[in-house]
């Protein structure tokens, strides 16, 4: 059996969709990116009764390999990775203050700046559509457009990262900043930050979190006056243009 350590790491991530509320029983399910395809959470079965082997594979063909089926939900999964190449692992849950807002086919908008962590000035909400078909995941594709993340209406949410832990940390986030959202909506309609100010904050975290470390270890290997950033960053007046899927923010 390969990628043991990928697929006991799916069951972790799995079992955490229980632990902080995002999901209950065997709702959700998660995947990453391997050699030719992706391993994902198998369909129906409870987080706490999986083990390495009962993780599935499928390649980007659509066809499966493993004890049982994928989750229901795996096109989404291989349509996300078939177009955004940076998408390397995927956590698809049914929160509670996510899943409310996509109820009422509400999207995120810019009342705190944290809603960049998305990768955009909003986390939109994409139309409904039936579990498991075409339709859906074309939906899924569209709201995701210059984003890490959406809602899914009358559905949940789903976010895509660099590994696993990023994707669950930024599925975590979401759900913080949808309950954050209902509480401000609760007092009266939030005063929005600006597109200008979103472009500066998706700016700004361009030098947060591993980019910030990757400046400061080349800080530390080359001496000051030679030292220059291998960092990219996006042009600041460009991000609001319809971005290239496969490179997308």
């Amino acid at each position: 059996m390969r990628h043991i350590d990928l697929r006991s790491e799916i069951i972790k991530t799995a079992l955490q969709l229980n632990s902080t509320g995002l999901s209950a029983g065997s709702s959700g399910n998660v995947s990453t990116r391997v050699e030719g395809g992706f391993l994902i959470t198998p369909s129906g079965v409870k987080y706490h009764k999986l083990h390495p082997e009962d993780i599935v594979f499928v390649n980007m063909d659509g066809e499966a390999d493993g004890n049982f089926l994928p989750s229901s939900e795996w096109r989404f999964h291989l349509d996300i990775y078939t177009s955004r190449r940076t998408a390397k692992a995927i956590v698809h849950a049914h929160p509670p203050y996510a899943t409310a807002l996509a109820c009422l086919n509400k999207n995120i908008p810019s009342f705190h700046y944290m809603v960049a962590v998305a990768g955009g000035k909003d986390i939109r909400c994409c139309k409904y559509e039936p579990f498991g078909t075409p339709e859906l995941s074309k939906a899924v594709l569209e709201s995701l457009v210059g984003r890490k993340a959406c809602l899914m209406s009358h559905h949940g949410l789903i976010a895509f990262g660099d590994n696993l832990e990023k994707a669950m940390s930024l599925a975590v986030e979401v759900e913080v900043l949808a309950h954050q959202y209902q509480l401000v909506l609760q007092m009266g309609e939030p005063d929005l930050l600006s597109e200008l100010e979103m472009e500066d904050v998706i700016h700004r975290f361009w030098t947060y979190g591993d980019n910030a470390q990757k400046i400061e270890d080349e800080k530390r290997r080359k001496p000051r006056k030679s030292w220059q950033s291998n960092v990219t960053y996006p042009k600041r007046g460009s991000f609001y243009k319809n971005p290239d899927e496969k490179d997308s923010l």
